[in-house]
């Protein structure tokens, strides 16, 4: 199957779904852009129909591309070590119970719950998840004051890994949400996980945004070298954000590092090859030809594709996930 292993859900709660988006900071300023890249307006966002919306609009994406399941994110709370809450410090929330049902709804959907390992609850709501079908567990270690070294966390790591639930884990840079502790942006804050058996997918690669934040790759390809268990996405790699220096390119498109690329966009980070372009990654007339593509699936997909990502790079992805079911019949 060919899978986008990183596309966000949204909402604001219409409908009863249970999301909530409160942006703060860069998140509201980048709002409009954001809803603008899956083909919607700001006054779609505070329209009294825009999680039904977002989906449907989601759903026409995909079956009108090459892609033939996404991954779709819950997105849980920041918590302290305790287990509190901090609501407060979020940009926005999709709970789990969501993404199950949106994925028992369409087969072209695979569920990625959010589980914080202090949570109270959490190995009761880790349980729920697994019989609900959940196909990997997302979390931004340094936006949710995650660390998976934390001994503490063992006994959660020791039931993903018996399940064979992977940890799709954010890694590298943040400047869209809050940050709680930068220093869990580093891709070592999954070392104890792959120690105990879980597979790991390092979301970004450890990349950065050039010249503001450090950038963990080597780090990233150093621990690839060490477990065969771990992975990372090319995600948010074909967007304005200035992660993809041409030395990164090279090395994630070569060797053993391509070899555990899984396809991923980041939508509804808006997908554009401009500065793949100016930074001489990509020619102009692939350039232009990703700009023709209403479709921001497919643009992305086309992007990786002319950046050099492998043909597998889009199917590895079923052979990582908990993935049950056909895939959707073919457009």
């Amino acid at each position: 199957m060919r899978i986008d292993a990183h596309v966000h859900v949204v909402g604001t709660g219409t409908g009863d779904t249970g999301c909530w988006y409160r942006p703060r900071g860069l998140t509201r300023l980048g709002a409009p852009w954001l809803v603008r890249s899956i083909g919607l307006t700001t006054r779609d966002l505070t329209g009294p129909e825009f999680d039904r919306v977002y989906v449907e609009q989601l759903l026409a994406y995909v079956r009108n591309s090459s892609i033939q399941r996404v991954l779709l994110l819950a997105h849980e709370l920041p918590h302290r070590e305790d287990g509190t809450p901090l609501p407060d410090r979020a940009s926005f929330y999709v709970p789990n119970d969501y993404v199950l049902r949106l994925a028992q709804r369409h087969r072209e959907f695979l569920p990625a719950v959010s589980i914080h390992p202090a949570r109270r609850d959490a190995h009761d709501e880790l349980e729920k998840c697994l019989a609900g079908g959940a196909a990997a567990l997302k979390c931004l270690p340094n936006v949710q004051g995650i660390d998976w070294n934390d001994r503490r966390h063992t006994r959660f790591l020791e039931r993903m890994a018996e399940a064979g639930l992977p940890l799709l884990a954010h890694t590298g840079s943040e400047r869209t949400m809050p940050v709680m502790e930068a220093r869990l942006a580093d891709p070592r804050v999954l070392t104890r996980p792959l120690e105990i058996g879980v597979t790991c997918i390092a979301a970004h690669c450890g990349t950065g945004t050039m010249f503001v934040d450090p950038d963990y790759l080597d780090a990233f390809a150093s621990m690839v070298e060490r477990f065969p268990r771990l992975f990372g996405d090319n995600s948010a790699l074909a967007a304005l954000n200035f992660r993809l220096r041409p030395s990164a390119l090279r090395r994630l498109t070569s060797g053993l590092l391509a070899e555990r690329i899984l396809h991923g966009s980041d939508l509804p980070v808006p997908v554009s090859g401009f500065l793949a372009w100016l930074s001489g990654l990509l020619p102009w007339h692939e350039h232009k030809a990703a700009a023709s593509l209403e479709n921001p699936l497919e643009r992305d997909a086309h992007l990786k594709r002319a950046l050099g990502f492998s043909p597998s790079t889009f199917t590895r992805a079923s052979n990582v996930l908990r993935v049950s079911g056909p895939p959707p019949p073919a457009a």
